[in-house]
């Protein structure tokens, strides 16, 4: 799989972005994406009546794409599932996924929900919630899925996946092999925004801190000697 021109065209359209979701999961997950493993038209259709709107054409095929892999979905953060959609308390956004210990939820603002791929929103819980407020995330829901699933990937088991600490943006662009995806940083705005890098079967999830994910044992290995070095594997 090339991860950048694949990533290069899952930004271009929703098309793109579900070819990329398939061909990652395919590569990178326990197994290729099946009929099985979405949510089926009625349950779609069930939720729309349910809320009384109609769903983003976006967010629709996600669900029916992957809306019942938590695999691929749900290894830290959780994508609600279906039933489980809401408006939030102000009726400002339509929620569709939480943060694992509620710090924050993500969706998309209703006044732009009739987009077929509106922008997502995410919004931190705090003390005064008089603070709160919805805040840009990214600028597409096809763009939120691909997202989703690189991200949750870097929380699959260890033996695929490790803490980088210490390890910087920069220092992640000097090191050989890798490239930067070119995947939008976000959340707009952001002093340390997340990035995107890959190199031979690994990515980094870069925020400040970085996570590495491994397609394989020996790319994971071989990655840690790189920022880590040998002595500090363990």
């Amino acid at each position: 799989m090339d991860m950048v021109a694949g990533v290069r065209g899952a930004i271009a359209d929703r098309a793109g972005a579900w070819d990329f979701i398939r061909a990652y999961a395919a590569e990178w997950s326990a197994a290729p994406l099946g009929a099985g493993d979405g949510c089926g038209a009625e349950e779609i259709a069930a939720a729309e009546e349910r809320l009384g709107l109609r769903l983003p054409a976006a967010l629709k095929e996600a669900y029916a794409l992957l809306g019942r892999r938590p695999d691929l979905t749900d290894n830290h953060d959780v994508l609600r599932p279906l039933a489980e959609l809401e408006l939030d308390e102000a009726g400002e956004a339509l929620v569709f996924r939480d943060e694992n210990q509620g710090a924050c939820r993500w969706g998309i603002p209703l006044a732009e929900a009739g987009l077929d791929d509106p922008p997502v929103v995410i919004r931190p819980d705090l003390l005064d919630k008089a603070e709160e407020r919805w805040e840009p995330w990214l600028g597409r829901v096809s763009h939120c899925f691909v997202e989703i699933v690189l991200a949750e990937s870097v929380h699959v088991p260890e033996e695929l996946s490790a803490f980088l600490d210490g390890t910087a943006a920069d220092e992640v662009e000097a090191a050989g092999g890798f490239v930067r995806l070119p995947f939008p940083d976000y959340p707009p705005g952001d002093t340390e925004p997340t990035r995107w890098y890959a190199g031979p079967d690994a990515l980094v999830r870069s925020e400040g801190v970085s996570y590495l994910r491994a397609r394989t044992e020996e790319a994971l290995d071989r990655t840690l000697d790189l920022f880590l070095g040998p002595e500090e594997e363990d």
